[in-house]
């Protein structure tokens, strides 16, 4: 299993040709997107996925960057577990961008990829303007030597599983509905730095993550694991200010449950479980500190079931 990052105007290797390929951002990498990479794995040739970096929308709709579901690193690593042989990310520029869809067919399924057969979900569209379609590689297949295949959308609870609706999830707080579109918990990934260690002083030591390139769930405090050094403890988060010691700044920080030890500067995945609740300001440190043994205690119910 191999990873690639190439330009459209060059040719991968050998091995990444002559497969059965699947194309899209699969930001994420949620069930949908597992569904398509299992669906291709079936075909007999070798998986390979194709997707883009940066997604083409940053370029078509400049503006704010939006954080992504997942890291380049993550995105890889989960859709080989869910099958690819090969993940190829194709650098998006203007002239990629501006494919009609039979020159996508021709300059990358065939050029690049000598594609054997493509498999994509019903709501795939590709090339300029978004013009291309599974009708479109149907009838060009044929032409080109292709086979062409399309996996049904993955519905759950009556409810068809995207991104986009993966996104809305995480932005609402909603990440036990996040994590069921996604097959897996939802996470993020940070180093820990040194806060103002007021934690500590009230018997509730945070680890402060910084360097979180991905989505963060909206603000309040979660039910979380946290792993650090290939080890998962119960924990509790807190994503926003900190109203009740007069703090603006939106900070993730990370109190992890029956844990003593040094953990600054290292790497922290922290896996979201349940939103507990809102975050808001208390009227002193004791009732702050009553609130956070009750978070800490309906922490460890949640985690033991």
């Amino acid at each position: 299993m191999s990873t690639l990052h190439l330009s459209w105007m060059n040719h991968p290797p050998s091995e990444f040709t002559g497969g059965a390929i699947t194309i899209g951002n699969f930001d994420g990498v949620h069930l949908g997107h597992q569904a398509l990479v299992q669906a291709t794995a079936r075909t007999g040739s070798p998986a390979i996925v194709v997707t883009f970096d940066p997604p083409p929308g940053q370029l078509l709709f400049p503006g704010p960057i939006r954080p992504p579901l997942s890291t380049l690193d993550d995105r890889s690593r989960w859709l080989h577990e869910a099958g690819a042989d090969h993940v190829v990310y194709l650098r998006t520029d203007a002239g990629l961008l501006s494919l009609s869809p039979e020159a996508f067919v021709e300059d990358v399924i065939v050029g690049l990829f000598r594609a054997k057969a493509v498999v994509e979900g019903a709501n795939f569209h590709f090339g300029r303007g978004r013009a291309g379609n599974g009708v479109t590689l149907r009838t060009v297949g044929p032409k080109y030597g292709f086979a062409f295949s399309e996996v049904p959308v993955v519905v759950l609870d009556d409810e068809a599983v995207s991104s986009s609706r993966v996104r809305t999830a995480i932005q609402n707080g909603d990440v036990s509905l996040a994590s069921k579109f996604l097959g897996r918990a939802y996470s993020v990934c940070g180093t820990v730095v040194t806060g103002a260690r007021r934690g500590r002083t009230i018997g509730f030591p945070t680890a402060n993550l910084e360097g979180v390139e991905t989505l963060l769930p909206k603000e309040g405090v979660y039910a979380v694991r946290a792993i650090v050094n290939g080890v998962k403890y119960s924990a509790a988060a807190n994503i926003g200010p900190n109203p009740t010691f007069g703090e603006d700044a939106r900070k993730l920080e990370v109190h992890l449950l029956d844990f003593t030890g040094d953990i600054y500067g290292r790497s922290m995945n922290v896996e979201f479980v349940a939103r507990l609740r809102e975050t808001r300001p208390f009227a002193g440190v004791p009732n702050l500190i009553a609130q956070l043994n009750h978070d800490v205690e309906t922490t460890r119910r949640l985690l033991a079931t």
